[in-house]
């Protein structure tokens, strides 16, 4: 049976900035890592890449968990990625301060599409990481149908 959803990962060309944004502006920890060579057929396999090599950082805030990817031949992607392509649209973070967060976030260089939408406790934003990823600034109704207890 499923249980639920373990966790997101994202390709990153560098791990410096990445864990800049995910652990110092968002508050991830590392609670995993791994440094996986060439030449190792199985994860080729797994990956679906031939010969993959990749730096791995499993990223945990309370019971959600961000896995970061740097490949060693990293594909560009779109930093501008519309939403309305197919795939992943966005990683929604929560906050219980939202107005606070966007103005820490922005002064740290993160650039929002717009300004806060809505009011509290149901308030949002979305901006983008170092690598072109959709990241949902959201305070959300804790008692709405998609509330979600945080520890």
């Amino acid at each position: 049976m499923i249980l639920g959803l373990h966790h997101v990962a994202l390709a990153v060309t560098d791990l410096d900035p990445a864990l800049h944004f995910y652990r110092d502006l968002l508050g991830f920890e590392v609670c995993d890592e791994a440094e996986l060579p060439a030449g190792m057929p199985a994860i080729s396999s797994a990956l679906g890449i031939e010969n993959a090599a990749c730096r791995v950082r499993m990223m945990r805030k309370g019971n959600s968990f961000i896995e970061l990817f740097e490949f060693d031949d990293a594909l560009e992607g779109e930093l501008d990625r519309p939403v309305n392509r197919l795939g992943i649209t966005h990683l929604a973070v929560a906050t219980d301060d939202a107005e606070g967060d966007y103005q820490r976030l922005e002064a740290a260089g993160v650039v929002f599409n717009a300004p806060l939408f809505g009011r509290s406790p149901s308030r949002f934003a979305y901006g983008r990481d170092p690598f072109g990823n959709v990241i949902e600034l959201l305070e959300h109704d804790p008692d709405g149908p998609a509330a979600r207890v945080f520890d």
